[in-house]
């Protein structure tokens, strides 16, 4: 297993930009800048990366490939294209994105985003930009979501095998699908079911957690690692026992402060299961 998550603190060159992911302790990275950076600048990531042993674990495509905009739609579309070459160029693990939503918020809820339509539209869109891209050495990934498909194991598995890509893989945040009162107690099963039913086709998972508000109705509230409920034992657990050695990265916190306390906890939850990451 790899380990990573996001570099909070300013910096103005790759050098102080290395440092600092040496300082966190990190083994894998996101990438930090996207396709329309200058090419030596992409070449100097790269080289840094090799040099010290940091496994890019994924290039980001944040966008709307199903927007009912068409100028938006076709503009997610390469941006899709454009990042997923990247992860090519670069030997990421994976090029990860959401699949889409009819929603005017482009991540957000929409009645339309669970009908047949839309999973084949899906389908489409994921076929065109693997086609047209062709990458043998990473993986598009589509991110679990609760409001779009895919939002469970299952959907994720008949979309894998509708959109019939070697090159189409699976990127796991299990706090992503935790959407019920149930689920957010029984997580460890929950997790446990993505790995075994997704394990073959993981490239990166997402480390975040998950706390329930005692407000009505339910108000389920995305926080820090370690300040939830999420089961990290199991979750560790999982990824450990998988034969490839998968990147796990910490993501959405805005404070330095807040990083350096999440990737301490996952570090003694790992070091109690004995082993260190």
């Amino acid at each position: 297993m790899r380990f990573g998550g996001p570099i909070l603190l300013p910096y103005k060159n790759p050098g102080e930009w290395l440092t600092q992911v040496r300082e966190m302790g990190y083994s894998a990275i996101y990438f930090p800048v996207d396709h329309t950076a200058p090419d030596d600048l992409i070449a100097t990531y790269f080289r840094l990366a090799q040099e010290n042993n940091l496994t890019i674990a994924e290039v980001g495509a944040w966008s709307n490939p199903l927007s009912s905009d068409e100028m938006t739609a076709n503009r997610a579309f390469e941006t899709c294209c454009r990042q997923l070459a990247l992860a090519e160029q670069i030997g990421a693990g994976c090029c990860v994105n959401i699949a889409g939503s009819l929603s005017d918020q482009w991540d957000g809820p929409s009645d339309n985003n669970f009908s047949e339509e839309t999973f084949d539209r899906i389908v489409t869109v994921v076929r065109r930009i693997i086609d047209a891209v062709r990458p043998e050495r990473t993986f598009y990934t589509l991110e679990l979501m609760p409001w779009m498909f895919p939002d469970s194991a299952d959907t994720y598995l008949d979309l894998i095998q509708a959109i019939d890509r070697p090159a189409f893989a699976v990127h796991l945040d299990p706090v992503n699908i935790i959407c019920s009162p149930r689920a957010f107690y029984n997580n460890a099963a929950l997790i446990r079911d993505c790995f075994r039913k997704l394990g073959p086709y993981i490239k990166s998972c997402h480390a975040k957690d998950i706390r329930l508000e005692g407000n009505l109705t339910t108000h389920l509230n995305e926080v820090r690692p370690g300040a939830g409920s999420l089961d990290y034992a199991a979750y560790l657990s999982c990824l450990k026992a998988l034969p490839d050695e998968v990147c796990l990265m910490m993501e959405h916190m805005n404070r330095h402060e807040d990083v350096v306390e999440a990737s301490r906890y996952i570090r003694q939850v790992a070091i109690g299961l004995g082993f260190s990451i």
